[in-house]
């Protein structure tokens, strides 16, 4: 992995020597394959000192990394025989959010999520994850669907937030976001909603109203960017460390705050050092919860979503 982050700069260097000396390794040097054992285990304890700790604000870098797994990589890997189905079937397809049918380890599931992109090209193609009305129209008619014919639903979700431009917002980019969320609600069939990277706003709201909300353990879900509510606090973004910290947009504290139901792993220095084992592990929660939730009714479903997010922010006792 080349793309490190600010506070990785000790670890970037440490693995930039051991490159150096398998560079000038002939395969019969002894002492530099010493060296550049020791130089291994020296990293790796470097990074998992610096991953036990990370404070909210590195979790965000982390949770924005280019690296970080998204929906294509998922679907590629969880998804058998993905079918993407396009449109909204009143305005345009928005290629911010995918879905489709597939099979996930041999259950047909209805796949819907947020895709970032992971060059410049798929990034402007996919509008950095910003979802658009459309979008959001999309997702409520593939949801409809399952509901229609009894499969369940998987969302996915990487995103800073709907995008705010003027022609979404004219098309009703906040009642779609509320409708979005009301048709989660509504359905009757099993739902894990899982964040992989960015869960930013009302964006990712409007697909993780699910009955179980999973959360990779560096991801970060949140009302709002902490740059965004620095800007709105303090009137400047330089405080969004401090911002980071105070809303509590961590896995682990939204874990003891009840909005999500379970941490997903991660692998030593996070996702983006192994894609393919962090999917892995997230495929095997998402099959444990669909599991357990395929035993239950279907109106026993929808009214445990409805009650789990109506409890959200209650005052014990109240």
């Amino acid at each position: 992995m080349n793309n490190f982050l600010d506070f990785e700069k000790p670890i970037a260097d440490l693995e930039g020597k051991i490159r150096e000396l398998e560079g000038l390794e002939d395969g019969s040097d002894i002492e530099i394959k010493e060296d550049i054992a020791k130089l291994r285990q020296k990293a790796l304890q470097q990074l998992e000192q610096t991953y036990s700790k990370l404070t909210p604000w590195q979790k965000t870098q982390v949770a924005r990394h280019v690296d970080r797994p998204k929906l294509s990589d998922i679907t590629a890997q969880l998804i058998d025989d993905f079918t993407p189905l396009a449109g909204d079937r009143a305005f345009a397809d928005d290629k911010a959010i995918i879905g489709g049918l597939g099979r996930f380890r041999g259950r047909s599931v209805i796949v819907i999520g947020t895709e970032k992109g992971k060059d410049t090209e798929t990034r402007l193609r996919h509008n950095f994850g910003m979802a658009r009305p459309e979008g959001y129209r999309k997702a409520q008619r593939l949801m409809r669907m399952a509901d229609h014919f009894a499969i369940p639903i998987l969302t996915f979700i990487d995103t800073s937030g709907a995008y705010p431009g003027i022609g979404a917002e004219e098309r009703g980019q906040a009642e779609a976001i509320a409708r979005s969320i009301e048709v989660c609600l509504d359905v009757r069939v099993p739902m894990v909603a899982s964040i992989v990277g960015e869960g930013g706003s009302g964006g990712a709201v409007a697909l993780a109203a699910a009955n179980r909300v999973l959360m990779f353990a560096h991801a970060v879900y949140s009302v709002i960017s902490p740059e965004g509510c620095a800007a709105i606090l303090w009137k400047t973004r330089d405080k969004a460390q401090e911002a980071a910290t105070a809303m509590k947009i961590t896995a682990q504290d939204l874990l003891k705050l009840k909005v999500i139901d379970r941490i997903v792993d991660e692998p030593v220095g996070g996702a983006q050092r192994d894609v393919q084992a962090a999917i892995a592990s997230l495929g095997d929660a998402i099959e444990e919860e669909l599991s357990l939730l395929a035993k239950k009714e279907p109106g026993e479903l929808r009214e445990e979503r409805r009650r789990k997010f109506l409890a959200i922010g209650r005052l014990e006792g109240n």
